[in-house]
C-alpha cells in the first residue's frame, strides 16, 4: 500500500501540471496592469480629474482614483493555480459615460500580456477602453 501512494502522488502532480497549459513558472510571474487617461479635456480645466476608475478581484481591492489627463493608474498581479485571477474596473467619465470592464483575466491575458515586459496596458479614450500589449498597437476593446 506505501508504494502505491508513493506512485499515486507524483503521477497525480504530473497529471494536474498537464491539464493546466501554462509553465509553472507563470505562478511567479508579476503582471503589471497599466490604466491611463487619454480622455480629452473638453471644458474641464486641466487639474481637474473627469475619469472615476474602481478597481478590484474577488480578494483584493486596488482602490478607487480620480484620474487627471494623462495620468497613470497601475498594479501588479500574479496568476492563481485554477488560473482564474481577475481585475474588473468600473470606469465612469465624469458628466459622460460609464462602463464595467476587466483589466486582467488570466485566461485571457496570460501570454497576450507577456509578450510586452509582463503588462497589459489600457487606454481611456473618449469612444471606448483601448489594449495594448506593446505600446505601439491599440484596439479598441470595450466602446463606450
Amino acid at each position: 500500500m506505501t508504494n502505491l501512494k508513493g506512485i499515486a502522488l507524483p503521477l497525480l502532480l504530473a497529471f494536474s501540471l498537464m491539464h493546466f497549459p501554462f509553465s509553472e513558472s507563470a505562478w511567479f510571474i508579476n503582471y503589471h496592469i497599466h490604466i491611463r487617461n487619454d480622455l480629452p479635456l473638453f471644458k474641464t480645466p486641466p487639474e481637474t480629474p473627469n475619469l472615476f476608475l474602481d478597481c478590484k478581484s474577488k480578494g483584493k481591492d486596488v482602490g478607487d482614483k480620480l484620474m487627471l489627463v494623462r495620468q497613470d493608474y497601475t498594479w501588479d498581479t500574479k496568476i492563481n493555480f485554477a488560473r482564474s485571477t481577475h481585475f474588473y474596473c468600473n470606469a465612469r467619465w465624469v458628466d459622460h459615460k460609464e462602463i464595467t470592464f476587466y483589466a486582467f483575466k488570466a485566461k485571457r491575458d496570460e501570454s497576450r500580456c507577456k509578450k510586452y515586459h509582463n503588462s497589459c496596458m489600457w487606454s481611456v479614450r473618449s469612444d471606448g477602453i483601448y489594449f495594448s500589449n506593446n505600446n505601439a498597437t491599440w484596439q479598441n476593446e470595450y466602446p463606450w
